[in-house]
């Protein structure tokens, strides 16, 4: 008899991190995780089996369901929004294709369960597509508004969302016979994200992230954004804590497909100001590369997220001072303190 467990893909990432640490801590899962790159040696304990290898690679998620029966699956990996501009013909595979396969994986697994597999996908502010400043400046966008991304990564990420939707609710829908079990698919939009623990890996948002990452190696920094620049983010415990909570509320609570989350917004150049503060000798100008600049300006300033505090009672833990304060200084500080962070994989 197979073992139950949950799959993370993309396990080696930043959310994969704190996700491990985050199931470990309720004792309730066997976890399994893959990822392109081995598994970090803190994490490989709370773990039953890491493998290393494709979502893309169809043998191996067989060699993975022939051993466990997979009640959950977090679906983290991803070619990220940088990196897909540089290479969308990949970024579709690996973000579209691969998203494909598991879900029709989760299909599969459900039917032999007699019951929905969830399906935890992490989407993002790049779904978004807003023309102009003065549109960006005007107020909490909702899940439904300005989905018009200008990135393969944003348009990967929505049509994602899209597809999730079908295989949860519309799957084969005019066939004689439906599917009896589909797909227990729930998505958060993220905001830009901040980890104290790893390493930014590619994303457009990164520069708040590697802006508090050069202040502590007082290592020089040019923001490839303007001063006045601003996004939505969330420290690293809050985007466990969200993901965590959405995949425990009560199937009846949840209203949406997909939810909003979001934290604070500062300016890059609030966010400078904090570092600065913080690390007396980091040294940040302001360099804005034009194509980057284009992008993040289609991205809201703030999100509504009103929909996730209704339904699964979301809120964050840590706002723009306590995420500084209590998280990312101390959490930065030491972690420079004792050794340099190493890139991790997706």
């Amino acid at each position: 008899m197979r073992e139950s467990a949950v799959l993370i893909t993309g396990a080696n990432g930043e959310v994969g991190h704190g996700l491990i640490r985050g199931l470990s801590a309720k004792n309730s899962a066997t976890i399994i995780a893959l990822d392109l790159e081995s598994l970090d040696e803190k994490l490989r304990p709370l773990c039953a089996a890491s493998y290393v290898g494709s979502i893309l690679d169809a043998q191996l998620m067989e060699r993975i369901v022939s051993r466990y029966q997979l009640l959950e699956i977090f679906h983290l990996a991803a070619l990220l929004s940088t990196r897909a501009e540089f290479t969308p013909e990949r970024a579709h595979l690996v973000n579209v294709e691969g998203t494909h396969a598991l879900l029709q994986l989760a299909l599969r697994q459900g039917s032999w369960m007699a019951k929905p597999v969830k399906f935890l996908f992490p989407s993002s502010i790049a779904v978004y597509g807003l023309p102009d400043l003065e549109t960006k400046r005007g107020g909490r966008v909702k899940e439904w508004e300005w989905t018009k991304p200008i990135t393969m990564y944003g348009c990967n990420k929505l049509y994602c969302e899209q597809l999730g939707r079908y295989y949860a609710d519309n799957y084969r829908q005019l066939a004689a016979e439906r599917a009896k079990v589909t797909v227990d698919f729930r998505c958060l939009r993220y905001p830009g994200l901040i980890s104290a623990e790893t390493l930014p890996q590619g994303g457009t948002s990164d520069y708040a992230p590697e802006m508090i990452h050069a202040g502590a190696r007082a290592e020089p920094y040019d923001c490839f954004v303007r001063e006045d620049t601003t996004i939505p983010f969330m420290a690293m415990p809050d985007a466990i804590g969200a993901l965590l909570a959405m995949a425990d509320a009560p199937p009846e609570r949840l209203t949406r497909r997909v939810y909003n989350v979001t934290s604070f917004s500062l300016t890059a150049g609030e966010i400078r100001d904090r570092v600065v503060s913080a690390f007396p000798g980091a040294r940040i100008d302001f360099r804005p590369d034009g194509k980057r600049q284009k992008i993040v300006d289609t991205w809201p300033e703030d999100v509504n997220d009103d929909a996730a505090r209704e339904d699964w009672r979301w809120t964050p833990r840590l706002d723009g001072d306590t995420a500084f304060g209590d998280y990312l200084v101390p959490e930065i500080s030491k972690r420079y303190a004792a050794r340099p962070p190493t890139p991790t994989g997706d």
